[in-house]
């Protein structure tokens, strides 16, 4: 028995992969298969990597340089397609794969036709609408996490918030993130924070995955939820190439629970960015107009004014002498024009004086050698009156006109 112990032959994996890969490839010729698109990965190389699933199995393929054409023909998760190759084995994981050497689309599986139908009808009630986003707060004091507490997810997240601001208070709601009962938990957690008014802003985050994976971030109780919410909602589920219906309801979508973090703490380095940079701005200006006041101030010193101050007074007193000369100058000029023309004013009107004026006339008048009529007028109803000047005496004679 020791001796057939020592013996026997003990193989490596490298031995079993090898022999299981020749058994695969050996004993299956091409064919051709079906089904539906998951876990879609276009790789920079080129080449492609999905899983091809139905209702009850999957299969890992592999599409050499087919990145492309899967381009070309709008290849996405969910989609039917047919596929021609051959079973084989990838000997360092020990994994069986398909690898394709045609490919034919068949239409939109199971899965996508939900997530359109579903979609379709969110966004016809007006859930997806922009005018009804929320602003994300710029520096949310308390941040609400949606996700599962052992998910790579909210290690990440946590990272990142406890690297930059490590003060910022987190609070996570504990829920499956995967299977049939994730749906209502998810929902569960936003109903609670928005219940316990216990965020300023809620996440909603984890990992990528394959469509059945994230699955309950496509349900429509998840998608009401988050539109429903008071608080604003960030949508941060799987990739960058992942959306889910979450992502549509969300007030914001981030591709990755990392680039929520970075969003949500952001802000808040934004803000103190432009904090920082204002007071710079301050201490720059208070330095310039320090240093306008400190030049002005130099300049005020070393002027007449401050040196010989009395000097300055003595000139301003004689100013005011020579102020005071022009002015009783300007007003004894001013009075005599005044009085002169008070003069003339006053011999105008002793020309014009009644008194004056009828000694005037009685001069003019009388005549003492005769006596001569000084007018005749004619008065209504045909009388004549003639005055005359008798013996020094202005005389009024009436006459009726004989033809009157």
């Amino acid at each position: 028995m020791a001796e057939e112990a020592n013996n026997v032959v003990v193989w490596s994996v490298s031995d079993v992969n090898r022999a299981v890969r020749e058994i695969v490839e050996g004993s299956l010729l091409p064919f051709w298969v079906g089904g539906e698109i998951g876990s879609l990965t276009l790789h920079r190389s080129g080449h492609v990597y999905f899983t091809l699933k139905d209702a009850r199995s999957q299969l890992r393929v592999t599409y050499f340089n087919g990145a492309g054409l899967c381009s070309r023909l709008g290849i996405a998760n969910g989609s039917l397609v047919e596929l021609f190759g051959n079973l084989t084995v990838y000997e360092p994981r020990g994994d069986y794969q398909f690898n394709v050497r045609q490919l034919r689309v068949a239409g939109l599986g199971a899965l996508q036709k939900r997530f359109e139908e579903l979609k379709r009808k969110l966004a016809a009630e007006g859930l997806f609408d922009a005018a009804r986003k929320r602003p994300i707060p710029r520096l949310p004091r308390r941040i609400g996490v949606v996700t599962s507490p052992d998910g790579a997810a909210i290690r990440d997240f946590l990272q990142i918030i406890n690297r930059r601001f490590p003060n910022v208070n987190v609070r996570i709601f504990p829920c499956a993130v995967q299977g049939a009962a994730a749906a209502a938990g998810i929902a569960a957690g936003i109903e609670f924070f928005n219940r316990a008014d216990a965020a300023d802003v809620i996440v909603v985050t984890r990992g990528g995955g394959s469509m059945e994976d994230l699955w309950p971030f496509n349900e429509e109780i998840v998608a009401r939820a988050v539109a429903g919410s008071r608080i604003p909602v960030i949508s941060a589920v799987g990739h960058e190439i992942d959306f889910t219906i979450c992502d549509f309801a969300a007030d914001l979508r981030v591709p990755t629970p990392s680039a929520a973090a970075e969003l949500v703490i952001g802000r808040r380095e934004e803000l103190t960015q432009y904090l920082d940079r204002c007071a710079k701005d301050l201490r720059n200006t208070l330095e310039l107009a320090l240093n306008r006041l400190r030049a002005r101030f130099e300049r005020a010193s070393g002027s007449f004014v401050f040196r010989e101050p009395r000097h300055l007074v003595e000139m301003r007193r004689q100013q005011l002498d020579e102020l005071e000369s022009r002015l009783t100058i300007s007003a004894e000029r001013f009075l005599e024009l005044r009085r002169a023309r008070l003069d003339r004013f006053h011999a105008t009107l002793e020309t014009l004086n009644p008194q004056r004026q009828l000694e005037r006339g009685y001069a003019i008048l009388y005549d003492p050698e005769r006596q001569r009529p000084v007018t005749t007028s004619k008065l209504p109803g045909g009388i004549h009156l003639t005055a005359r000047m008798a013996d020094g005496e202005l005389r009024v004679i009436t006459e009726s006109d004989p033809q009157s």
